[in-house]
């Protein structure tokens, strides 16, 4: 369980790097970005959200079973594994904002703009919400229109990161389940693609980066847990004879 920890702990330490140093600069969101720059990024973040989450879910939970290989049964118990890992992170987030009640950088914007008071829009309904900011941007040049579709689409709290607790967490399992194969190049990916994830969330007036820190402390948590119950439900991670000796092989070859 220690070695797990500390394994997945340097994947966290590494995602955390980007929303610590964007916290302890004193940043505060603005629609400064360009356009094409804030396209861009959201289609970062809609590789997170639904429906293409779901389809980032099942290729990821393939890649990670195919990297392991492990017989029919190990692999639908590490299936579930991974799929609970992900839900209870969800359900945990959820939880979470319905009690912190942090509003969203946009939200605050918009009561700074155009004079919509915070506490007056969270005590709307969702739908209510998602009119209001329609009417209030409707004739806005300097939102693109995507993005002010996005936030009709969230206009929730902001703490902790859903969309960070998602790839952050699947970027530490891969972390946590990978590293005995060396499947750095698995690893570096996932980890880039979740940090990017992270930095559309600060770039399209989502989050604050506190509710990344929070969202990836308790990824790390959960992640841990995971693969733990992976190695003790489903067999070593370390891989079997045969491909511990390629490996072996691949790493003592001259580049």
């Amino acid at each position: 369980m220690l070695l797990i920890a500390r394994r997945t702990a340097v994947g966290a330490a590494l995602l955390l790097i980007m929303p610590a140093v964007v916290w302890i600069s004193g940043w505060k969101w603005h629609p400064e970005l360009s356009a094409g720059m804030m396209k861009l990024l959201y289609w970062v973040t809609e590789t997170v959200t639904q429906p293409w989450g779901i389809i980032t879910h099942v290729i990821l939970c393939a890649w990670i079973l195919w990297c392991l290989r492990f017989r029919l049964r190990a692999a639908v118990v590490l299936f579930l594994i991974l799929g609970a890992a992900i839900l209870l992170g969800q359900g945990m987030k959820s939880w979470i904002k319905d009690r912190v009640q942090e509003p969203r950088p946009f939200v605050i914007w918009l009561e700074q703009a155009r004079q919509v008071p915070v506490t007056q829009f969270y005590t709307l309904k969702r739908k209510e919400r998602a009119k209001l900011v329609h009417e209030q941007l409707a004739q806005e040049q300097q939102i693109p229109h995507f993005l002010r579709k996005h936030w009709q689409k969230e206009t929730g709290f902001a703490f902790p990161s859903g969309h960070t607790m998602f790839a952050a967490s699947w970027a530490l399992l891969g972390v946590g389940l990978l590293w005995p194969r060396r499947r750095w190049v698995t690893m570096a990916l996932l980890l880039t693609w979740a940090v990017a994830v992270m930095g559309s969330r600060l770039a399209l007036g989502m989050h604050w980066p506190q509710d990344l820190i929070v969202a990836t402390l308790i990824s790390w948590l959960l992640v841990t847990l995971a693969t733990w119950l992976a190695q003790r439900f489903c067999g070593p991670l370390s891989p079997p004879g045969e491909e511990a000796q390629d490996i072996k092989k691949r790493a003592a070859a001259p580049e």
